[in-house]
């Protein structure tokens, strides 16, 4: 996983290299690729910040204030590029982009709920596995002394010849 400040920082560089593009750009479809680096870089410096928030690496406070401030630009920049797209008269193409991405995260969620429930599986079949070993290895310790008993009650009666009503 990437560190969290390196992704916040690549957030922050594709925002300002595609507002230095857009300002030189006479066509929006020229600026597409750089726009996809930058919405992936906002994608990578939130599941950065979310990683390094579960594994409780410095402060909530710092997490969650790298994470708002980052957010918040990224969200500025979004409405900026929304008014170019209406400028040039393409809002149209602006309300497909944000349809698909409506779909595609919705996609997303659906994925990652299906890996949770497989995890969630997965965690489940292990724990009965480990009770399954468990209730095994009880039962084998039960027949261990069963067997012990049994073996010691056949020396007691054969050194002692007291057993079997003779």
């Amino acid at each position: 996983m990437i560190d969290p400040i390196t992704a916040l920082n690549g957030l922050q560089s594709a925002i300002s290299m595609v507002k230095k593009a857009s300002k030189v750009a006479n066509d929006l479809g020229g600026l597409a690729p750089m726009i996809g680096k930058m919405f992936d870089a906002k994608s990578q410096a939130t599941k950065a910040m979310l990683q390094a928030k579960r594994e409780k690496k410095g402060s909530n406070m710092g997490a969650a204030l790298q994470i708002e401030m980052a957010l918040e630009q990224a969200r500025a920049f979004e409405e900026e590029l929304k008014m170019l797209f209406m400028q040039t008269g393409k809002i149209d193409v602006w309300n497909k982009i944000k349809a698909r991405q409506a779909e595609m995260d919705l996609e997303d969620a659906k994925e990652i709920s299906a890996l949770k429930k497989a995890e969630k599986e997965a965690k489940a079949k292990e724990q009965e596995m480990q009770e399954l070993a468990i209730a095994i290895a009880a039962f084998a310790f039960v027949l261990l002394l069963i067997f012990i008993g049994v073996n010691e009650m056949m020396d007691f009666c054969q050194t002692t010849r007291r057993c079997g009503g003779r």
